[in-house]
């Protein structure tokens, strides 16, 4: 009710979602302790998206959320990739665990 989950229009795997809440928030830098639980939810629903779509190696999935000033829009969304194991050379560097400008 509080989530909407969709795929990306330029994927970076074969397996790539983005998970948005319905209500409006910022981007990542604007999340406070009182948000963890709505990420949390956020990851929930996006490892339920990709078991739904047959993907269940849960071990080889990468989230996380593109760092301001490289976000292309102003509204928190969760990237779910999988397999990670598949990014190609882009998208490995695209979204990069815990870089400069792409956390997880």
């Amino acid at each position: 009710e509080d989530l909407v989950c969709f795929r990306d229009i330029r994927p970076g795997a074969p397996h790539h979602y983005l998970v948005v809440p319905v209500e409006h928030m910022g981007n990542c830098k604007t999340l406070k302790t009182e948000h963890i639980p709505i990420v949390k939810r956020m990851m929930e629903v996006g490892k339920a998206v990709l078991q739904r779509n047959n993907f269940s190696d849960l071990n080889d999935i990468r989230m996380g959320f593109h760092w301001p000033p490289f976000c292309s829009i102003s509204h928190l969304h969760l990237h779910v990739l999988a397999p990670a194991s598949q990014l190609g050379f882009l998208s490995r560097l695209i979204y990069r665990v815990n870089s400069y400008w792409f956390i997880t």
